[in-house]
């Protein structure tokens, strides 16, 4: 079973390091534009893995992340409405 938290926590991880920027950086981000934020609560919550979408792209988009690459889920995300019959990929060629 896929840990989606720790995907997502990884994600958002690994942005904040291509970008230099620390947990205590992100929260003075945050306060800039008037959202409360601290480092500890940044902490716990990216420890986690389990915060809000809305505080995901808040983060990103104050870290200056307008792209992000999800790689690999294919093959892990299944949806009630997907066939069950294969999609033919172009990388399948």
């Amino acid at each position: 079973m896929v840990d989606w938290n720790d995907k997502v926590k990884r994600l958002l991880k690994a942005e904040l390091i291509l970008r230099g920027i620390s947990n205590s950086g992100l929260a003075e981000l945050f306060v800039q534009v008037g959202i409360e934020e601290t480092k500890s609560s940044i902490d716990s919550k990216i420890s986690r893995g389990t915060f809000s979408a809305s505080f995901f792209l808040q983060a990103l988009a104050l870290i200056g992340c307008e792209k992000i690459e999800i790689k690999d889920y294919r093959n892990q995300i299944f949806l009630a409405a997907e066939p069950s019959e294969e999609y033919k990929l172009e990388s399948d060629n």
